[in-house]
């Protein structure tokens, strides 16, 4: 049942630590008219406006008798069958008065508190309706430096695909008209003093968006102390965190499906529209309504979905490529002649065992291997990896370009440089305050060799976290050395011909399970970290956790490729004399090459991380809301009426960021560029997922989780200087990869000094055991390598190694100059964005000078006129 606040009686222990609580911290909050406050900024405090300044802020409203909005809900739950006796009565006692002691405060800094509880006979769900009167809003908007709009513009929003087809007169199945198309607008940080120039300023129900009020309400709601500062007792993330409230949120727009009724007579809400024409799967195949996802979500979240869309188009090209070349391996399989003698050869070569106790083997038993690997290692790989490389280099120039024009348009340019403000959380607890050089103003500092000192703490703590994945690694080395012995040994002739397989695919399924782990584990740790550093602003605190992350998940996913890549076979030694790791012999490549064992690899962690996260993101969700409604279920039971918004929206799951989301694709994107020689398939199957990542981000964030409090970015943040790094890294990668670990360069040299149909190569690349091997078996085999029957390296090996080191060398300088070329020829900002802000530009300098003249014409300071701030009058 819904009822009005209900107040019961506390026992003494509580009273005792309501006043304990109060004596430690008597909570002086800034008068923002008070004249010691003056005009700066009150970091880590809440007050209440004063009546001038409400006065001063209040327009000739219209609407006003209209039902106030609902700007954040803060919920917790109570269990009423709790015994008074119970050893967890202390904790529970503590968390009254903090909640108490937090809803007082936001009382005091302005907000209008509404409580309305359901229950039942074992428990109880309190929500707190918060609302931010007219006169929170405006200090608090002037104090943020929030842009508000001056004036619209006509929406400029385009699609080079769109353009082109259009130019090409063919139809666009991609496009969909979206009804609501958001304007644009000049825009600038309010002023009340110049509330008049602001659209809609007439309204002040409408005047700020539902997102500007959840923007609001968050700052206060980070701010506000329930405790003593220097105990960190502040802010709605440490109660989320201790468990004082279950849940914090802003209300979504009401119910994501419309009926037809509700529609025509009311019209689409902005979360119906998203979900009609975006997070529905019908819609895989049209553009995305970004301006729409701007306005609902913010830029941070509509920057996310602009890049997986402009980085899943860019896939398609590349799919198809490598495809054909894939194709063209299939033809090449039945047609190479050394593939055809390996098969062919019956018992024409007896191979040395692959173990200590293991037999002889022909290598005619390998033929399906050797065919498998064909299907990879062929010459058209080399022109897919020139192609990928340049493809990477093309990709990031153009977002660039895409990624200058949404943030022209969405007004966020400059935001990180001047408008991003520190974070609540270091505004609380820095030790000092410092003047900003670019604002002028007086804002929290924490020493930068203080957090040096911090960083190079937690640099330490990262390392001995890598050293536990090398140590995971070499287990699963040992492994499927051990395991590919074990299955050899076999009597079944299947298991002991494919043993080397059966090692390795087993082994690639436990390291992926290993990395899973292990990521879930640092995760939590690099939060701990990061939020120790005290970073100042709240992009450069993702900058420092997303680059703790990612290079604990680069070396957890990437060691088991890279080892196989570049170190498998590369110090087995020769029979009579084979090098051990810890007493268990080195693997070596198996008889198709190391280049489809790399396959293997790469499509066992790419595509089945692939499927367990798409997995989780449908069944997961899926089933913590039918928990979630089961639970609350008996709430409700008995009310006969619908749940109310509040109620609702607590059912649906807390919106996790976009961490997870931008790790996974920026992962994606490494196996598609670094190892792209070993496996042209990988584009096809990243197209394939991104199809499917694109509608299920889109209904989770539509339908399934709670309305994260939209944030303001002007880019990717870091996740673009990671993926610049890992295209660097692919070129060497793939350099290192078709030299060392193909028969590329073999294949070339024998075709240029021996025959150039291949015929006889198979033998060329097999060398014969030493005598003293020989003669302690009683038979001759043979095995891959380049050496003399002495077993030292022939002088093929060394012509060899200097071919490939000059591969190496030539192609990635050929690679790299071409990405430069293409660099300079792209600029990073389209022409046409260059000329608005230059001409924004000179107008703001008119308009400076004009106000200036004007100024002086009547004799009124600078520093005494509210209207000498140009940027706030109407545009020229």
């Amino acid at each position: 049942m819904n009822s009005a606040v209900s107040s019961g009686s506390h026992c003494a222990r509580s009273e005792m630590l309501r006043r304990q609580t109060r004596e430690e911290d008597s909570m002086v909050l800034i008068d923002m008219a008070s004249p010691e406050a003056g005009n700066d900024c009150s970091y880590g405090s809440t007050a209440q406006a004063s009546e001038a300044d409400k006065q001063q802020v209040v327009p000739s409203r219209v609407g006003s008798y209209a039902k106030p909005p609902i700007d954040f809900v803060l919920v917790w739950e109570e269990d009423l069958s709790r015994n008074q006796e119970n050893p967890t009565q202390d904790k529970a006692d503590t968390h009254e008065v903090w909640r108490e002691t937090f809803l007082e405060n936001l009382r005091m800094a302005g907000l209008n508190i509404d409580q309305r509880d359901v229950q039942d006979e074992a428990t109880a769900v309190h929500y707190i309706l918060l609302n931010a009167p007219w006169a929170v809003l405006c200090y608090y908007a002037e104090d943020l430096r929030l842009k508000l709009p001056l004036q619209e513009l006509p929406n400029q929003a385009s699609n080079w695909s769109a353009t082109l087809l259009e130019w090409l007169g063919i139809p666009n199945i991609l496009l969909e008209e979206v009804p609501d198309t958001p304007p644009e607008c000049y825009s600038c940080h309010f002023k009340a003093s110049k509330l008049q120039w602001f659209l809609g300023s007439d309204n002040q129900d409408t005047f700020f968006t539902s997102t500007k009020r959840h923007q609001i309400l968050f700052e206060i709601l980070a701010k506000t102390r329930y405790g003593h500062k220097k105990k960190g007792l502040f802010g709605i993330d440490q109660l989320l965190a201790e468990g004082v409230f279950n849940a914090a949120f802003p209300l979504h727009d009401g119910p994501f499906s419309a009926t037809p009724e509700s529609s025509q007579v009311l019209g689409l809400t902005q979360r119906q529209v998203l979900f009609q024409h975006w997070a529905r799967w019908g819609k895989w195949s049209k553009y995305q309504p970004l301006d729409h996802v701007r306005k609902y979500f913010g830029e941070k979240v509509a920057l996310y979905f602009a890049w997986l869309g402009f980085y899943t188009g860019w896939l398609l090209p590349a799919a198809v490529v490598g495809t054909v070349v894939f194709l063209v391996g299939c033809f090449l399989v039945f047609s190479d002649v050394p593939t055809q003698e390996l098969c062919d050869s019956s018992d024409g070569f007896d191979m040395c065992p692959l173990c200590s106790d293991c037999s002889f083997w022909l290598l005619s038993s390998a033929c399906t291997l050797a065919q498998a690997g064909r299907l990879f290692d062929h010459g058209g790989t080399v022109f897919f990896s020139l192609f990928m490389a340049l493809w990477a280099v093309l990709l990031l120039e153009y977002w660039k370009r895409k990624n200058a024009t949404l943030a022209y348009r969405w007004d966020c340019s400059d935001y990180e440089d001047i408008e991003e403000r520190p974070r609540p959380q270091f505004a609380a607890t820095a030790p000092m305050t410092a003047l900003n050089p670019i604002t002028g103003e007086d804002e929290p500092y924490f020493p930068e060799k203080c957090r040096v000192r911090r960083m190079l703490a937690g640099s330490v703590v990262l390392l001995m976290m890598v050293a536990v994945v090398i140590m995971c690694l070499v287990s699963i080395i040992l492994y499927r050395a051990v395991m590919a012995v074990i299955v050899s040994k076999s009597d079944n002739t299947f298991l002991s011909a494919w043993a080397p397989r059966i090692a390795s695919f087993t082994g690639s399924v436990v390291n992926l399970v290993f990395i899973l782990i292990l990521s879930k584990a640092y995760v939590v740790l690099a939060q701990v970290l990061t939020r120790w550093e005290m970073h100042r602003t709240q992009t450069a605190f993702e900058d420092a956790f997303t680059l703790k992350v990612f290079i604990f998940q680069f070396v957890n996913f990437y060691a088991s490729p890279v080892y196989i890549a570049f170190f498998k076979g590369r110090f087995v030694g020769y029979p009579g004399n084979y090098h051990t790791l810890f007493g268990v012999r080195n693997e070596e490549c198996p008889a198709g090459g190391c280049l489809i064992e790399l396959a293997q690899e790469l499509l066992v962690i790419m595509v089945g991380k692939q499927v367990i996260n798409n997995v989780q993101e449908v069944l997961v969700p899926k089933l913590k809301g039918c928990w979630q409604k089961l639970y609350s279920r008996r709430k409700k039971a008995g009310m006969g009426t619908h749940p109310a918004r509040w109620e609702a929206d607590y059912e649906l799951l807390p919106c996790e960021g976009l961490f997870h989301e931008y790790l996974e694709m920026v992962l994606q994107f490494g196996f598609v560029t670094i190892f792209v020689a070993a496996c042209p398939l990988a584009p096809l199957f990243a197209l394939l997922n991104n199809w499917v990542e694109i509608r299920l981000d889109a209904r989770k964030f539509v339908c399934e989780y709670r309305r994260p409090v939209a944030e303001r970015a002007q880019d990717i943040g870091i996740w673009f200087h990671i993926l610049a790094g890992l295209t660097h890294l692919a070129v060497i990668s793939n350099a290192f990869l078709l030299a060392f670990s193909s028969d590329f360069l073999p294949r070339a040299y024998y075709r240029w000094t021996c025959a150039a149909d291949l015929r006889g190569f198979l033998n060329f690349t097999l060398a014969h055991a030493p005598p003293t091997f020989t003669a302690e078996h009683n038979r001759t085999c043979r095995y891959r390598a380049f050496r003399d029957e002495e077993g030292h390296y022939s002088p093929t090996y060394w012509t060899l190694l200097a071919i490939r080191l000059a591969f190496v060398i030539v192609f990635e300088h050929v690679v790299f100059s071409i990405g430069r070329f293409l660099d300079l020829l792209v600029p990073d900002v389209p022409e046409s964005v260059e000329i608005k802000v230059k001409r924004e530009y000179y107008l703001a300098k008119q308009a400076l000078a004009e106000n200036e003249a004007l100024l002086g014409a009547t004799g009124v300071k600078d520093d005494q006129s509210p209207s000498s701030e140009p940027s706030l009058g109407p545009p020229t």
